[in-house]
Formats: C-alpha cells, sequence, structure tokens
C-alpha cells in the first residue's frame, strides 16, 4: 500500500527528511528541485511507514487505497516519475541522499544574534523557522497588514484550503518565545532599514515580488481590466482590495496568461457560489459571485498547448471541478504537438487537453475555454472594455473576443526597497546566497539579507521558500561568526519602545491570535473555515480585545530590555 502525494503538494520537502528509505524525489539538491511542479513517491521503494504522512504540512500524502477519486491519478503521476529498473531495485541509480545542513554553532556575543524579518509569507516564516532552532536567537518579524502570512493569506484561491493548512505550521513558529510580531508596521513608513540595522544584527528581506507585470497594449487602462492577482487578493478580503471594481455583468472575461492563477482565477469564476460559500472567500466577493452573469472564461496563451505555464496538477485539478474546452483549431494544435513532443510531462498535460470538450456545444452552465497561439493586440473601449482583439500568432490575421472583463497573469516583479540596491531588469535585490551585495562596487552590503522572490525572483511554490530560506539564515549565521555583523545600539528588546513611539497601533502575536479566532467564530455559525474581516479597523478593534501577554514572556521583555 504505497503512499501517494497528491495536487495539494506545497514542495517544502519536509517529507524527504522525514522518510526512511529515500524514496521521495526530486530532494533539494537533486536537479529541478526549485522548478519542480510537486514531489513524488516512488510506488516501488515506499514501506509504507507514514512518516511523510505525519511531516507533510499541507496533507498532500495519503495511502493509495484512501485516495479520493478525483485524487486516483496521482497513483500513476507519482509511479510515472520513476524510471523502470529491474527487479529487485528500488532506486534510481542517480538518486542522491538530500542533505541536512547541520545547524550552525553561533558564537555569541555581547547580545544573542538578533534579527529582523521584514515580510510574513511562506519565504519569511521559513526563515524564521530556521533561524530559531539556533540557541539563543532573537526574531522581530514586521509586517505592514495587520494580518501575517502573506500569500497564503491573500494569494492562494479560497477552493484550496488544503494548501493553506501550512498556516498551522507558521502559527507554531510564532508561538515560539524568541520570536515577535509587529504587525501593522510598514518598514520605509513607521520604521527605516537604518532603525531595524541599529537594532539588529541583521535584516532578512522576505517581501515577495508584489508587483505584477503588466500588459503594455492600447486599451489596458479603461475600467473593466486588471490583473489576476488582484481579483485573487479581491476575492481573497486582502484590505487593500476590498474596493477593486470588479464588474461581473458581461458574459465573458478573458483572462491573459495561463498559468495557476489564471486557473485559479477562472475557477472561482465559474465556480457555483454554493460551494464556494463553504470557503473563506470574502463576503462581498461572494456577493458579487452570486449576481455574476459571466458564461464563460477564455484563458489565452501566446503560444501553443505543449508550451502551456499551468502544472499537470492544476490542470487535473481544474478539469475535475469544472467544464473546460478547446475549440477545433486547438484541439488540433493539440494532436500536433502530441505528435512532436519528447517531455512525458508535457505529454501527460496534452494528453488530458486531448480529452477535453468541443467550444462548439452549447453553453449550459458557465465554463472554462483554454485558447492557443493568439497575441494580445488592443483592448477595445471606448467607454469600458467591450472585446479584446487578437492577433494570431505568427500571422496578421486579426481575431477579437467579446468580453466585460480582461485580466492579465502575465508574471511578477519584485519592488525596489530603500536603501538596498535593485536590479529592475530582473526584479530582485542583488545578491550572493541571500547576502545582498551592492553591484557597483561587488561589496556586501553590511547586516543585509533577503530571502523568496525578491532574492531570486517569482519562481517555484510555497514550499520551495524552505529550501531558499535555509540558505540565507546559512549566509546569515556565518557572517555573524565570522565577526561581519556589527553590535547593537540597546538590548535585543528596545526596538518595541520604537515601534511603539513611531506606530501606537502595532499588532503583536496576541493581537494576531484575537483576530484569527475571531475570523474562526465568526465562520463557524456558517460553516466556514473562517470568516475574515476586510476592514483594517475591524482587525485593529478585535485585537485590542486580545488578552495581557503571558506573564513569562513579559518577564522574558524586562530582562532582555
Amino acid at each position: 500500500m504505497p503512499h501517494v502525494i497528491t495536487q495539494a503538494c506545497c514542495n517544502d520537502a519536509s517529507c524527504v527528511f522525514a522518510c526512511p528509505v529515500n524514496c521521495i524525489h526530486p530532494t533539494p539538491d537533486e536537479p529541478g528541485f526549485a522548478t519542480s511542479e510537486m514531489l513524488y513517491i516512488d510506488p516501488v521503494a515506499c514501506v509504507d511507514c507514514g512518516a511523510c504522512v505525519r511531516a507533510c504540512p499541507v496533507e498532500a500524502i495519503a495511502p493509495d487505497t484512501r485516495l479520493a477519486p478525483k485524487q486516483q491519478p496521482f497513483i500513476a503521476i507519482n509511479a510515472a516519475h520513476y524510471p523502470d529498473r529491474p527487479a529487485g531495485v528500488k532506486l534510481p541509480p542517480t538518486s542522491k541522499l538530500a542533505p541536512v545542513l547541520p545547524a550552525a554553532e553561533i558564537r555569541h556575543g555581547r547580545y544573542p544574534l538578533t534579527v529582523a524579518i521584514v515580510g510574513s509569507g511562506p519565504a519569511a516564516m521559513y526563515a524564521a523557522d530556521e533561524l530559531l532552532t539556533q540557541p539563543g536567537v532573537l526574531v522581530n518579524m514586521f509586517e505592514k497588514l495587520p494580518t501575517p502570512y502573506g500569500l497564503v493569506r491573500a494569494g492562494v484561491a479560497p477552493d484550496h484550503q488544503r494548501t493553506k493548512l501550512v498556516t498551522r505550521l507558521f502559527d507554531k513558529v510564532a508561538a515560539h518565545r524568541r520570536f515577535n510580531f509587529f504587525l501593522n508596521v510598514e518598514v520605509g513608513n513607521h520604521l527605516s532599514h537604518a532603525d531595524l540595522l541599529a537594532h539588529h544584527h541583521a535584516v532578512l528581506y522576505a517581501s515577495g515580488a508584489p508587483n505584477d507585470r503588466r500588459l503594455r497594449i492600447d486599451g489596458m487602462e479603461l475600467p473593466g481590466t486588471g490583473t489576476a492577482t488582484e481579483l485573487v487578493a479581491w476575492i481573497n478580503g486582502h484590505p487593500e482590495f476590498t474596493d477593486l471594481p470588479v464588474d461581473l455583468s458581461g458574459e465573458r472575461v478573458v483572462i491573459v496568461g495561463n498559468g495557476n492563477v489564471a486557473f485559479d482565477v477562472a475557477r472561482v469564476l465559474t465556480a457555483d457560489p454554493d460551494e464556494l460559500a463553504r470557503t473563506d472567500i470574502s463576503d462581498n466577493a461572494l456577493a458579487a459571485l452570486r449576481d455574476s452573469r459571466v458564461q464563460e472564461v477564455v484563458i489565452v496563451a501566446r503560444r501553443g498547448p505543449a508550451a502551456s505555464a499551468f502544472t499537470l496538477p492544476e490542470l487535473i485539478g481544474l478539469t475535475q471541478t469544472a467544464e473546460v474546452v478547446l475549440d477545433a483549431a486547438d484541439h488540433d494544435r493539440v494532436r500536433r504537438d502530441l505528435a512532436t513532443t519528447d517531455s512525458a510531462l508535457t505529454r501527460r498535460k496534452l494528453e488530458i487537453l486531448s480529452k477535453l470538450g468541443d467550444a462548439s456545444a452549447p453553453i449550459t452552465r458557465p465554463r472554462i475555454r483554454l485558447a492557443y497561439e493568439l497575441t494580445p493586440k488592443r483592448v477595445i473601449g471606448p467607454q469600458r472594455v467591450t472585446a479584446m482583439e487578437f492577433t494570431r500568432t505568427g500571422t496578421d490575421a486579426v481575431e477579437t473576443l467579446p468580453a466585460g472583463l480582461v485580466l492579465t497573469s502575465i508574471g511578477y516583479h519584485g519592488k525596489a526597497i530603500a536603501d538596498l540596491p535593485f536590479d529592475d531588469d530582473a526584479g530582485v535585490v542583488p545578491n550572493d546566497a541571500g547576502r545582498v551585495v551592492d553591484p557597483a562596487s561587488g561589496q556586501p552590503v553590511p547586516g543585509a539579507y533577503v530571502s523568496g522572490w525578491i532574492k531570486r525572483g517569482p519562481t517555484g511554490f510555497i514550499g520551495t521558500n524552505k529550501s531558499d530560506s535555509l540558505q540565507t539564515v546559512h549566509t546569515l549565521v556565518a557572517d555573524y561568526n565570522a565577526g561581519r555583523l556589527g553590535e547593537l545600539a540597546g538590548g535585543p528588546r528596545a526596538i518595541a519602545r520604537l515601534v511603539h513611539a513611531r506606530q501606537p497601533e502595532v499588532i503583536d502575536a496576541a493581537g494576531w491570535k484575537a483576530i484569527d479566532a475571531a475570523e474562526i467564530a465568526r465562520g463557524a455559525a456558517d460553516g466556514r473555515p473562517r470568516d475574515k474581516f476586510v476592514d483594517i479597523r475591524d482587525m485593529l478593534a478585535a485585537a485590542a480585545s486580545a488578552p495581557p501577554e503571558p506573564l513569562h514572556r513579559r518577564l522574558l521583555n524586562l530582562v532582555q530590555r
């Protein structure tokens, strides 16, 4: 009874290190780990011990006999990752054991190593988790919103609740006695980089890549245009996007770009609102979807089916929950690519696409259409969006799709951080293994580090940030041990006094727990995992109801001030 990894895989490799027989690949030291669509269990080598199940933070692993019907395809997907071997040979000959990097031995100075982390998404939380395995390290985390966890809270589609289970791991990190939240505090506004560096040995930025890449064609400024990322934030109740003008009165939505985020948006826009009502979708988004007149979402790609950006797990999930169709010409393109591809993964995607329904069939319920080899030319108005015009890729032929809403989903770009160098072309802070480097001099920027998308660019999945953050932490600790980090201007808790002076409405871990508990209680009445606050004033009011800090933490703060 081998175990199987399913669609919810977050790629954080916890299962790899838990497995006693090295049957889960790719491992962090193997080529392709950072870009692998998921991890895979070797059904021949699996000994059914269940260690991976206990290690997985998102409940993505189960015995093959306990899979839901929609998870059955993952039995073959896991097995197909491994080559055929002679009887008795359990591991591929090229397999390597995943390295378990030892915790660096910290040499303590006048104060324990004290690190500020800017951001609270996966890269930030994984970095904090790794730092806190070191004895005596103190971590202060700064987040501009009153709630933590970044894209896990605001960027994962509400119908992917299992993916959001990774926050249980993050909650454990946040409960550590040497960890402090400073939520509702914006670095660059309430505090500067210099402020942080004066009170910490190092500042680690894990601010992600918050900017959408924009499609630069005529008409993209019209009402009725936007980005898929903005729509996901609106759906999830992000307070900065609560008032996003989303008009669902038209019968067609066009999304340019066919990655997983485009799939998320299309799936939610065509889902049964009664199903979404059992998730943590925001109330205002749910109300808008109940009134929606959208009958078709067209996901458009410039290139052909073989170059599709979506992952195989997401394609399987989409086709099992929504009606997905292709027109006759795109069916021909799928057959063409099937005849020429050498990639086993691409072939599996194309085989699924080849079985999709025909777009010429009457629309009986909201559906999704995948369209290929269309290059955006312009958005047609004049007062608001009425259609989008394309050229057939590689030709001068023009095609027009009537639409009431046009969204783009063509990638992300990092945002420059004040007082740090920035590579605008790549959208990242220049760095060497996480250590920020000034490209003009080639020298490190003292005490500055990066992790996540601001470090490597927008690649990988939630769990990819674990190995990425691990590398940065090892670099940071090595610098501390070598005496390359400065001393603190005050005690390790002195930053709290500065924060409260600059931002009296700062929210700590107890305040976040109060917000979290209130949202869960609000949702319980309707059978939902939570009912989110979408107004910062409501979040602040909930945080204010938090009980006083536990005595042990207050005493610790007094000792360390």
